[in-house]
């Protein structure tokens, strides 16, 4: 009877062990969860940002499209006229 109330309380303290280290993980793991939430929430906000700026960067190449046509089109309208006083000498 003495073997068997030292192996129910040695029981006992190996259940309260491993009760232990299971909340134990438990809260570690709820930590890490928090931890991946919030870099979730980080990746989705820079997400947002990279769109808006991508949106941004394609309207400035846009623009600078169109400053060089006008260009293009001022020098092609340029070399026309200096033809033209060439071409009276």
């Amino acid at each position: 009877m003495q073997r068997i109330r030292q192996d129910a309380a040695a029981a006992r303290v190996l259940a309260g062990t491993a009760d232990r280290d299971v909340s134990e993980f438990k809260q570690i793991l709820n930590g890490h969860t928090k931890v991946l939430n919030a870099m979730r929430e980080t990746q989705v906000e820079q997400g947002q940002r990279l769109d808006l700026l991508e949106s941004k960067f394609d309207q400035l190449d846009a623009k600078v499209d169109r400053g060089f046509t006008k260009v293009n089109i001022g020098i092609e309208q340029m070399s026309r006229l200096l033809q033209q006083v060439i071409d009276k000498d």
